[in-house]
């Protein structure tokens, strides 16, 4: 499939690509609000500065983009068909941040959930997730 902006709109379209209060992230706090859930924004004392996090359950909650942190077996995950190097490398660099700061969170005692914008279709099947979650807290 071939672009068809020019490189300079494609590069002004991919700055504009913000890190914080994207669209799945609205949604699943959403769903968490609904619930009478309770949560902060973006720790920063936290590593990775999770998108969620619920404190009184010790549970962090990552909203990741299917294209940016390479959802498996997911269409949203297509690679660019120009500067493959580029973005290969941009994409493990991504995968291997994302597993540093979960093992970070890990080992300080923090419970990480991943959700994945695909799956934000289907806000029931997010709802029962979260439910787990915040149901089975370790003492």
């Amino acid at each position: 499939m071939t672009d068809n902006l020019s490189a300079s709109a494609r590069s002004s379209n991919m700055r504009k690509v913000g890190a914080k209060h994207t669209e799945p992230e609205i949604r699943f706090r959403q769903i968490a609000h609904r619930m009478g859930l309770r949560f902060r924004l973006h720790r920063r004392d936290l590593p990775g500065s999770p998108d969620v996090v619920f404190s009184r359950f010790r549970l962090v909650v990552f909203v990741h983009g299917c294209f940016w942190h390479r959802h498996e077996a997911c269409s949203r995950a297509s690679t660019p068909a120009t500067r493959r190097d580029f973005w290969s490398d941009k994409f493990a660099k991504n995968i291997a941040r994302d597993k540093r700061q979960e093992a970070e969170l890990i080992e300080r005692g923090w419970r990480v959930l991943i959700i994945w914008e695909c799956e934000l279709r289907y806000p029931e099947n997010i709802k029962a997730r979260l439910e787990n979650a915040t149901r089975n807290v370790p003492s």
